[in-house]
């Protein structure tokens, strides 16, 4: 169980890195769900961590609507997703009194298979999409990391369904780029 809730909240960090430590900690300060009290990893519910990771999605958010470099925006919250998710999975397994190490590692490749799979499958359908719908896509997103984190918490054997999404998306992604576009071709 406790593998699955972590697996799953670094998962959930790893589509969209805010929103799901948010979740976590707010449900974790009232003891629904989750508690970190005495794992060790009480930080992860106090409110001065959370309002850090408030601050970071706020200028995640900024930078990302800013038009600042597509490049260094993605990095940055791949490393900061990958951070997230390991302190995420880690916390899990203490709270379940398990060794923590092994959470750190798992969650940040965790976060990151989510993460190459889901920036992936952003970009591919923000190329196809005007500028208007595309910037939806965040929205989606998130909320998607959202339900995620959900059901890493309450339900969290679930959450390891997401992996085998994930693994998919990287897939069909890769396999996608390897192919040429064979669209219609007009004749004159």
């Amino acid at each position: 169980m406790d593998i699955g809730q972590g697996a799953g909240l670094a998962g959930a960090s790893g589509v969209r890195p805010f929103l799901p430590p948010l979740l976590a900690g707010a449900l974790a300060g009232g003891d629904i769900g989750l508690d970190f009290d005495g794992s060790g990893w009480e930080f992860l519910e106090a409110p001065g961590f959370l309002l850090v990771v408030l601050a970071l999605a706020v200028v995640s958010y900024g930078a990302e609507r800013s038009g600042a470099n597509r490049r260094v925006v993605g990095w940055v919250t791949a490393v900061v997703a990958a951070t997230l998710g390991g302190l995420l999975f880690a916390g899990s397994l203490a709270e379940g009194d398990h060794p923590a190490v092994p959470g750190l590692v798992a969650g940040v490749l965790c976060a990151l298979l989510a993460f190459v799979a889901v920036s992936g499958l952003l970009e591919r359908a923000g190329r196809r999409l005007e500028e208007g719908p595309a910037a939806l896509l965040t929205v989606y997103a998130d909320v998607a990391a959202l339900v995620l984190s959900a059901i890493a918490i309450f339900i969290p054997p679930v959450a390891l369904l997401a992996f085998v999404a994930f693994a998919v998306l990287v897939v069909r992604g890769r396999g996608r780029e390897d192919r040429k576009y064979a669209g219609l071709r007009i004749l004159r």
